[in-house]
């Protein structure tokens, strides 16, 4: 009787969060001197993808953080291309046609150069084969820029260089 009614709840949580496992990835910040300064957790959530920050070692101030194309971070990470953009939109958060879907908030990094935070990207899955995929063939990557992004300037945001990357893996 205890077997099944443990059969039964377990039954119970397979339906409840949908019988499987979230889609779960993650990527390796890096500066570019390749020191690792951090890492991101990513997790398909219901309405996007669920990323979770965490670095150290970042200079003070407010920096931009995008999707980038390219699964690729050689220094100056240049090699990360442009932002990811399957749906060919305009830059920036205030854009009125749309925004690109690796555009994302801003990061506010205090004295100490640590930050950690959660943004869910509306804008980008964990579904492979899907048009906006962060598993597409020439894989994608995230980038830390060296100033604040304007949310309007195209195609950049006039965010400055890159001071950090992370391959999705």
């Amino acid at each position: 009787m205890i077997v099944r009614a443990l059969l039964t709840a377990a039954a119970f949580v397979a339906l409840a969060t949908g019988g499987a496992a979230a889609q779960t990835a993650k990527a390796a910040v890096k500066n570019a001197d390749g020191a690792t300064v951090g890492s991101i957790d990513l997790t398909q959530v219901s309405d996007g993808v669920l990323v979770k920050l965490a670095v150290k070692g970042l200079p003070p101030g407010e920096h931009a953080f995008h999707v980038h194309a390219v699964g690729k971070c050689e220094p100056p990470f240049t090699t990360a291309g442009g932002h990811f953009n399957p749906g060919n939109k305009k830059h920036g958060m205030m854009s009125t046609e749309g925004h690109h879907a690796g555009d994302m908030p801003n990061l506010i990094v205090p004295a100490s150069g640590e930050v950690a935070v959660e943004v869910v990207n509306t804008g980008v899955t964990l579904e492979k084969g899907k048009p906006n995929s962060l598993y597409k063939p020439e894989g994608t990557a995230f980038v830390i820029h060296a100033a604040a992004d304007d949310y309007k300037t195209d195609p950049t945001g006039n965010a400055g260089g890159r001071i950090a990357c992370a391959v999705v893996e």
